[in-house]
């Protein structure tokens, strides 16, 4: 499966083209809020109006990649929260007016699926839409489902991506569970963290993908995942990816790791780290967006960057490395419960 289009909305600057050349941007917070495009001409004001931040996001970065191309024949959507915010906003007014008359959009907009459908009727898509809504192994879940699909002759284009918003509902839960850090830090501090907790990030990630790859950005080789593995459940899971593509561990090039400061749950990054080959690169990426469910399809477009520069910016190298990125393992986990891989080559 090859990845032809790409746009990624994120705390970082990735909307525009030459990111990360124009540099990389710290945080000194708790979260790590996206930077948002200038929405007008691509959403008519009356319904930007009435968009919640994750359906605007997710129109953002899908609706310019859907516009004008026929050949995309479904979209399919990973997210772990989906709309939530619009979800309590309702749920509220239930409550303030007793059951009585409520706004229609907040209740349109609360379930994950509703970008999906947003994007499908904007772009006048009437192909398959399924929306997977697997907690940390969403956008994972959404590539398996455009591979499958693509395999078995069931579909050429698809649009894959996925979306997750901080709000104020998940930033409390998360506080309260210990998943958040209690003080704000730089995010250039974050990974040297010796403390329990990440900080919350948001983003709309799109990709198109297609069975044919001329002209494609790189190729998606597999996908992988575990979930309440061991350590050797997982080492196990990894070489299974590898095997099917008659690979070993020394054909990877460059691992990014999903490291977010928490010492809780670093320790899988850690271990597993030791497995790889002494020349492949290992780098970070989540110091550059934050934590949340979905953030492996920020990696897997910065994979496309990095790629396509073939350069890596200083604050994500954990081990540099002398190889040329031809095949990138990301490996990311959610909460130390789910685990994702997802196998990426380049074609250059």
């Amino acid at each position: 499966m090859y990845i032809k289009k790409v746009v990624c909305i994120s705390p970082q600057d990735t909307i525009k083209d030459n990111f990360p050349q124009t540099g990389i941007i710290e945080f000194d917070a708790l979260q790590c809020p996206a930077i948002e495009p200038d929405y007008a001409g691509l959403i008519p004001r009356g319904l930007l109006r009435r968009m919640g931040k994750a359906i605007r996001m997710g129109v953002g970065a899908g609706l310019p990649l859907l516009t004008g191309n026929k050949d995309i024949e479904g979209i399919i959507i990973g997210t772990a929260n989906g709309g939530l915010e619009d979800c309590i906003k309702f749920l509220n007014q239930i409550v303030k007016y007793n059951e009585g008359t409520l706004t229609p959009t907040n209740f349109v907009q609360s379930t994950p699926n509703s970008l999906g459908g947003t994007l499908a009727l904007m772009g006048q898509n009437s192909g398959y839409n399924v929306t997977h809504v697997n907690k940390g192994l969403s956008f994972e879940s959404a590539l398996m489902d455009a591979q499958m699909l693509i395999e078995a002759g069931d579909a050429k284009t698809l649009l894959v991506g996925c979306i997750e918003e901080i709000s104020t509902y998940n930033t409390n839960i998360y506080t309260m569970d210990g998943f958040l850090k209690k003080e704000a830090l730089l995010s250039s501090e974050l990974l040297n963290s010796e403390t329990k907790g990440t900080i919350n990030g948001e983003g709309a990630t799109m990709f198109v993908v297609d069975q044919n790859g001329e002209n494609a950005l790189a190729r998606i080789i597999d996908t992988g995942q575990i979930t309440h593995p061991n350590h050797e459940d997982l080492l196990e899971c990894l070489n299974a990816l590898l095997r099917r593509n008659q690979l070993e561990m020394s054909d990877l090039d460059a691992v990014l790791l999903g490291y977010n400061g928490d010492q809780s749950t670093d320790h899988w990054y850690k271990q597993l780290s030791h497995s790889f080959d002494e020349g492949t690169g290992l780098y970070s990426y989540k110091n550059l967006v934050g934590d949340f469910p979905t953030v492996s399809g920020f990696a897997l477009f910065l994979v496309l960057k990095l790629i396509e520069l073939g350069e890596i910016p200083k604050e994500m190298i954990l081990k540099g490395s002398n190889r040329s990125l031809g095949k990138v393992l990301i490996y990311n986990h959610h909460r130390g419960v789910q685990h994702g891989f997802i196998l990426v080559e380049s074609l250059a």
